[in-house]
């Protein structure tokens, strides 16, 4: 059965989604059958793949609202191994349906469930809240990896998050641990960086990434033409530091 892990930080702007495409993209770059499960109502990782949210007729917001199979909405894409449960702006609406639901805080993992023996990652793109959306993505999780951008106020958050991460633990996934923390958005240059991670390492010893994603001007450009930066610029620094990421979860899993 292959490993089902949670992108997720409440706050926004970490590059959160930029990660769960492109970690997604380089597991299956190195032969790992990779599910990218986006539930975040922006879909951003839909359209990151090179998917038109416009076009694209049954979302996760099927899945979780109209029990529609996750099987049934899945999609492959053009990258190798990789495979997607699109989202779209239907799903804005799903946290208020799901709220009526008895199965509110297990719609995601009832859905994906069946799919687990086929995959030997599923990824999912968490919205950047603490909301019914983000708390059945981690309901559905094995592990959770936290993007943590390398600047103070990065940091202020954490202790919310790991907070609820406890919650979920109690009440709804006994099971779900804390993957790792990987630091985004690093610049050598500044001393502030290396102050945050010193931090980080402090309070969770062996839990931050030895690979730290870049600055980069590739990485940004990418989703713009539909692509992981290791398909639209393979020899960037942000794509060597995804595929070394991507090396340091495999030999985790």
């Amino acid at each position: 059965m292959g490993k089902t892990i949670a992108i997720f930080n409440q706050k926004g702007g970490v590059g959160k989604t930029t990660t769960c495409v492109n970690l997604a993209a380089a597991l299956g770059a190195k032969g790992k059958k990779t599910l990218l499960v986006d539930v975040d109502p922006q879909g951003n990782s839909t359209s990151g793949v090179g998917l038109d949210k416009a076009e694209i007729e049954y979302s996760t917001y099927d899945i979780l609202i109209n029990r529609v199979p996750a099987r049934g909405i899945m999609q492959e894409t053009e990258f190798k191994n990789l495979f997607i449960l699109p989202a779209n702006m239907n799903l804005a609406g799903a946290e208020l349906e799901l709220a009526e639901s008895e199965e509110r805080f297990f719609a995601l993992k009832k859905a994906i469930s069946p799919l687990a023996l086929e995959f030997d990652f599923i990824i999912i793109d968490c919205p950047p809240s603490l909301g019914l959306l983000s708390l059945n993505a981690l309901t559905a999780s094995d592990t959770l990896i936290v993007p943590l951008q390398c600047e103070y106020y990065a940091l202020e958050g954490l202790s919310q998050l790991l907070s609820t991460v406890r919650t979920v633990k109690q009440l709804y996934n006994e099971h779900l641990e804390l993957e790792g923390v990987v630091f985004t958005m690093y610049d050598i240059r500044l001393k502030l960086n290396q102050q945050v991670i010193d931090e980080v390492n402090k309070y969770f010893p062996n839990k931050a990434y030895k690979t730290m994603i870049p600055r980069s001007v590739k990485l940004a450009e990418a989703p713009s033409f539909g692509k992981p930066v290791i398909y639209y610029e393979k020899y960037c620094k942000a794509s060597f530091a995804y595929k070394k990421l991507a090396d340091e979860i495999i030999k985790k899993q």
